[in-house]
């Protein structure tokens, strides 16, 4: 039985990064020797000086979109915060599972969110936590509207007192720019959360890489909001995380063989490239026949043999998490525990806003 309470670790509140730096990598970064233990500090801008030519970095293209609505019961009035999980049927693009905050939302409730974007529940899901929401608009029409009106979904860490409504209304601009990587493509909008080991890149880092020679290979996680959640003990019992999906091209696949067999340096940029790697390099090939589109549920934690991934850049994760759980697979527990207590005394940045760690 995994314990979490192996993966304590006491950090003060005030480390908890609640807005971006700028620019985005002159966050600071943590270069951690998982051999030796070695620790260096330096600042995310000069990654590159810490790659050589034929080196890979795998990147999460994965978009985040504004998966918060805020509505109101019709004809009540009352007050609804609506998060959008997943869709629920591909061919019904008005379907969505949601989990909801408010009070007392029965099926047939119809919540307005403006006077052109209304939904109804149609099913309320067993755990009583999540629902199944029929919207009145569809595909397109119904993700620009969303794209308008929604929020950002920021972690729940994230908590700002603010009672001036201009500097709120800023960082709700500055969140929805910046809680997204530069790389994010379009077409691969399905994040309710970003992959915040990517919100460090900038164009410029990314112009030295490619002049150094850096290989740079961009795969699909869609994260979902179960990255927030708590460990629960049927995790850790059945050894599987929430599921989340995954999409990587045949030829990645086949580049990422040769890299490997040619001795290369693959590092996995964030937990979610680490997860979607690992998860593809444990199939058969006969299952990658045409690349791999699936989901992945794997639950990596100390005594699991990487297959494919060797380094990782990474932020700086929640005590008794999965992440941390990852991360001390890589480099070790007692390690990952030491470097994240320098951190600590070096008065690093945490979580998803916060400074990075380069394990190598």
């Amino acid at each position: 039985m995994i314990e979490k309470s192996d993966y304590y670790f006491n950090l003060p509140s005030e480390l908890i990064a609640q807005k971006p730096v700028n620019p985005r990598d002159s966050s600071r970064l943590l270069l951690l020797n998982k051999n030796n233990g070695e620790i260096k500090h330096d600042f995310f801008y000069n990654l590159d000086k810490y790659l050589n030519k034929g080196d890979v970095l795998v990147l999460n293209n994965s978009k985040v979109f504004p998966a918060r609505l805020i509505g109101k019961k019709h004809p009540s009035g009352g007050q609804v915060e609506v998060f959008l999980l997943n869709l629920k049927d591909k061919k019904k693009t008005n379907l969505w599972q949601c989990l909801f905050k408010g009070k007392n939302i029965k099926v047939g409730q119809e919540i307005v969110f403006a006077e052109d974007l209304k939904a109804v529940v149609k099913e309320v899901e067993k755990n009583d936590k999540n629902r199944l929401v029929e919207f009145n608009l569809q595909g397109q029409k119904l993700m620009d509207k969303i794209n308008k009106l929604g929020l950002v979904p920021l972690p729940p860490y994230i908590k700002r007192n603010i009672e001036d409504s201009k500097q709120e209304q800023t960082l709700k601009t500055l969140d929805k720019k910046r809680y997204q990587t530069v790389y994010a493509k379009d077409s691969k909008l399905g994040s309710v959360a970003a992959p915040t080991a990517g919100l460090h890149f900038t164009d410029n880092l990314f112009k030295k890489l490619k002049k150094k020679g850096v290989k740079i290979i961009y795969i699909t996680l869609h994260v979902g909001l179960g990255t927030f959640a708590p460990l629960t003990e049927k995790q850790l019992k059945e050894k599987k995380l929430h599921s989340e999906f995954v999409e990587i091209r045949k030829k990645d696949i086949e580049d990422l063989k040769e890299c490997k067999r040619n001795k290369q340096k693959i590092v996995a940029v964030g937990t979610t490239s680490t997860r979607a790697l690992e998860t593809v390099f444990n199939l058969k090939d006969k299952d990658l026949i045409d690349g791999y589109r699936g989901f992945t549920d794997i639950f990596i934690y100390p005594g699991y043999k990487f297959k494919i991934v060797d380094s990782m850049i990474t932020n700086f994760h929640l005590p008794e998490s999965s992440l941390i759980m990852l991360v001390s697979a890589l480099a070790g527990k007692d390690k990952i525990l030491v470097a994240y207590g320098e951190a600590i005394k070096e008065k690093y940045r945490f979580y998803s806003y916060g400074d990075a760690m380069f394990i190598f």
